[in-house]
């Protein structure tokens, strides 16, 4: 199952985030389909940038979205949406 999430990067007690696409049976900082932003809680205010193009791309795919993610991407104001799908009667 896809699942977009945060994969941490930094020194001790110095995070920064990558926001991936990834198989949810990955390990938190180990293999990735692609990167689609970053996140640095470091900073004030922390900086968050993301592709919301690829982001929709995934997310309209079928990708579960982390809370961590759900949470950068309200601050953002960024609304996802599933693909729609067309039944045929």
């Amino acid at each position: 199952m896809l699942t977009l999430r945060l994969q941490r990067h930094g020194a001790k007690h110095r995070p920064f985030y990558h926001i991936v696409a990834t198989d949810s049976r990955n390990a938190r900082d180990g293999r990735f389909i692609e990167k689609l932003g970053y996140y640095d809680p470091t900073r004030d205010p922390s900086v968050m940038e993301v592709n919301t193009e690829r982001l929709s791309y995934w997310y309209g795919r079928g990708a579960n979205v982390s809370e961590a993610v759900a949470t950068i991407l309200r601050q953002k104001k960024i609304v996802l949406e599933r693909a729609k799908t067309h039944k045929q009667a």
